[in-house]
């Protein structure tokens, strides 16, 4: 199994996306089903997932702590 990334709110992250390497700000772990801006989001105690704000877009995004790399700042 691989290892479970940790991350906190206030943590700076990057991950990929379709236009480049998007950045944001940690808002909170999320540990159970919701949505974040109209999308489903499948998180759980055991597969968590992070709600971050997007630094350019100024919008609410979720992502799995797999694809999030930890960013200075």
């Amino acid at each position: 199994m691989a290892e479970q990334r940790e991350f906190r709110a206030g943590d700076h992250v990057s991950w990929a996306s379709h236009s480049g390497r998007a950045h944001g700000v940690v808002k909170e772990k999320l540990t159970d089903r919701t949505h974040v801006r109209g999308h489903a989001v499948n998180a759980t105690e055991d597969e968590p997932q992070y709600r971050i704000r997007n630094d350019d877009s100024g919008r609410d995004v979720a992502h799995r702590p797999e694809v999030l790399r930890r960013e200075q700042g």
